[in-house]
């Protein structure tokens, strides 16, 4: 069983019929998709290798150390066994954001484990930046008011 996105769509190929091929979605929906559409553009394959990358992103205080953030995620990525040593995780620096500082987590594990891991992993990070202090900070708006004097 494949999990693809076509032609705007994504799901598992139930079926390949001469003019249609049919997808089951995650919300047991049924999508058929003309196969001219599938022969003429592409096709993204989601499940055809045993592994995959699982790429995450996570903001941080600009008031919060970068490095502890590296070694909190570090020892998340190392308690967790569905995750694989090679290619080695990387934890890097993705964007200087407007309200945080952007760190990007990529790791690989095996394809059947790809969604728990998601999953958890997003849970697990942050439990543990905040045993560790790490905030995540929300978008904010400074508003100055400012008081005219009226003429009159």
């Amino acid at each position: 069983m494949h999990y693809i996105a076509a032609s705007g769509h994504a799901g598992t190929v139930n079926e390949i019929q001469i003019f249609y091929t049919i997808l089951g979605t995650p919300q047991n929906q049924r999508i058929m998709i003309p196969n001219g559409q599938l022969s003429n553009n592409p096709v993204i394959n989601y499940s055809y290798e045993p592994t995959r990358r699982l790429d995450l992103s996570f903001g941080i205080s600009y008031n919060d150390d970068i490095d502890l953030a590296r070694q909190t995620i570090q020892e998340v990525i190392d308690n967790d066994e569905r995750t694989h040593k090679e290619p080695a995780p990387q934890i890097l620096v993705e964007e200087l954001a407007d309200n945080s500082v952007t760190i990007k987590i990529r790791v690989w594990t095996d394809q059947d484990v790809f969604w728990p891991l998601h999953f958890d992993m997003i849970e697990n990070v942050k439990k543990a930046f905040d045993k560790k202090g790490i905030t995540i900070p929300f978008p904010q708006r400074d508003v100055h008011l400012h008081q005219t004097q009226n003429a009159g």
